[in-house]
């Protein structure tokens, strides 16, 4: 088997030719090192798939989804990081002494053996794809970090050093080791927040994942105060004072990705609680084209972008996607010739061609005296990260008014209840219909995971609540793919409401909310988060649970 050549082999199987062959073996010398395989790749002769599909049926191996198979943890770690990424090669589970190893290149005899040595086990290869095993051992291994990590933060706990020492410290120190890849755990797994909390005798480390908080390592109580100590380091915070709440920020890379993280310090009875929020742009989402938006929704927000000036709101409680749908549209209206600035706190990520400033209330930098700075910069765009008081909201009602197109969210339950909220801030009714263009309501609803979700027939009280003839509905169970939450990834759902002649008279006459909201839905087609909801729920996307959410306060 070792005789076998992959180009003759690719060759055979009809996807290259003699002369692509050569010129991959010219690519190949021009860049020591590198694989005919990948050559053949880089030079676009071939897919990755072809290739694993010609090996497959050459050496009758398996080819998996890496994606729906059980790894074990224990399995991974027997291979050292270092020789995984090198040979791109990730063991799964064992048996015995076989070990099961996953791989795009099973002719790469000197890796195989190589790990077969270290582990002193038999290996059973299987393929996939090279960018999936890629992200695989990226996760797997993150986690396997981690574990040990804290393993040996808490062995050595005994003789950890105080904290003021830890600035000097390099990184090998088991508490920056741990912190470091509790972070990259958490990047790689997608969870937007970390959560380090002291009890009497013991620290729980929790991350949230697709809004569920789920318990991840637990920590020896003599490590806590090193690891608030470290945390407050990088994000410039005092480390002496423990009695009063902190905020701040700091960034660190994890593989090519620059990471901005937040940092909240709270005094609890038994010590500092750290919650770090990651600030990244790795996330997957439905619809990404669309600002995350399904079609209908996205064309009549785009005529809502179309209005040279006037207010648009996005709406939603605390970690509904605001933010990152923001930042969205700002990064496609600043390919065109406009001049965009912004006032947030905090800046949670960096856009090119946008001039973003931070809020800074020691040195006087508010929302209020932001915007107002900015609109001396002649901008065409302005984002205002959260409309907080009556102040901030004021001047950006002048600020469309006198021309500019100014985006800002707003705490509100849903899309017309966000009038009434402006309106007990302070506003004159009459200057929100003139500034007012649309508001969209967002929020996010997790999808049932589609390895263990049962399918089953909807209580009659569900039934009412429907208010139309589902047959059946999805119920979350657990399994390993979803961290037995029974929901995996999540989806945004929109409520847009379009301020036009009839709602801007409705506004400045103080119509009821009801008013407006049978209006939208009666003229303009309005769809509310219910009704969306309910959607996703008829389609098997989600669950009545998660449906609740959202429902109670639509």
């Amino acid at each position: 088997m070792k005789n076998i050549r992959l180009g003759q082999l690719l060759k055979e199987a009809g996807y290259v030719t003699e002369e692509q062959i050569e010129r991959a073996v010219e690519y190949q010398k021009q860049n020591p090192g590198m694989r005919i395989g990948d050559a053949l790749i880089a030079l676009e002769f071939i897919t990755e798939g072809q290739k694993v599909e010609a090996l497959a049926a050459k050496l009758a191996l398996q080819t998996i989804d890496i994606s729906s198979v059980s790894v074990d943890i224990d399995a991974v770690g027997m291979i050292p990081r270092q020789l995984a990424e090198r040979y791109l090669m990730l063991a799964v589970s064992k048996n015995g002494d076989r070990l099961t190893v996953i791989t795009n290149d099973p002719l790469n005899y000197y890796g195989i053996e190589d790990i077969r040595q270290i582990t002193g086990m038999q290996t059973e290869i299987q393929l996939c794809e090279k960018y999936a095993l890629e992200n695989a051992i990226s996760y797997y291994y993150s986690e396997v970090s981690a574990k040990m990590a804290a393993k040996k933060a808490n062995t050595s706990s005994e003789d950890m050093v105080e904290e003021l020492q830890i600035e000097e410290a390099d990184d090998d120190t088991p508490v920056i080791n741990l912190l470091n890849t509790l972070i990259e755990r958490a990047v790689n797994t997608n969870a937007s927040d970390i959560h380090i909390e002291p009890f009497e005798h013991k620290t729980t480390v929790r991350m949230r994942l697709d809004g569920t908080i789920t318990e991840y390592v637990t920590l020896q109580k003599q490590l806590h105060a090193s690891l608030i100590a470290r945390i407050k380091i990088l994000s410039d915070l005092d480390i002496a004072e423990r009695r009063a709440p902190q905020d701040g920020h700091f960034r660190t890379q994890v593989k090519d990705e620059m990471i901005n993280i937040r940092v909240s310090v709270i005094p609890t009875v038994f010590g500092e609680k750290a919650v770090l929020r990651l600030l990244t742009g790795n996330a997957a989402i439905d619809h990404p084209a669309s600002f995350g938006m399904k079609d209908s929704d996205y064309q009549k927000f785009r005529r809502l972008l179309r209005s040279p000036n006037g207010i648009i709101y996005l709406t939603g409680p605390t970690g509904s996607g605001k933010s990152t749908t923001l930042y969205m549209i700002l990064e496609e209206m600043s390919e065109k010739q406009v001049n965009i600035s912004t006032i947030e706190d905090p800046v949670e990520k960096n856009v090119p061609r946008i001039n973003q400033m931070q809020v800074n209330a020691l040195a006087g930098v508010t929302f209020e005296s932001g915007l107002r700075a900015l609109l001396r910069q002649d901008p065409d765009i302005i984002m205002v990260g959260e409309t907080r008081d009556a102040e901030t909201a004021s001047i950006s009602v002048r600020a469309a008014i006198t021309g500019h197109l100014v985006f800002s969210t707003l705490h509100t339950n849903d899309s017309v209840s966000s009038v009434i909220r402006l309106v007990d801030m302070g506003l004159e009714p009459y200057m929100i219909a003139n500034s007012l263009v649309g508001v969209v309501a967002q929020r996010l609803m997790r999808k049932v995971c589609p390895y263990c979700a049962q399918e089953e027939e909807p209580t009659e009280e569900e039934r009412e609540f429907l208010e139309r003839d589902i047959p059946k509905v999805m119920r979350p169970k657990g399994c390993r793919y979803c961290n037995n939450t029974g929901y995996k990834g999540r989806t945004a759902i929109h409520e847009i409401l379009t301020i036009d002649r009839p709602i801007r008279e409705m506004i400045s006459r103080k119509a009821t909310m009801e008013e407006v909201k049978d209006y939208a839905i009666e003229k303009q087609g309005m769809k509310t988060l219910k009704e969306c909801g309910v959607e996703l729920v008829e389609a098997g996307v989600t669950t009545m649970e998660e449906l609740m959410k959202v429902a109670y306060y639509a």
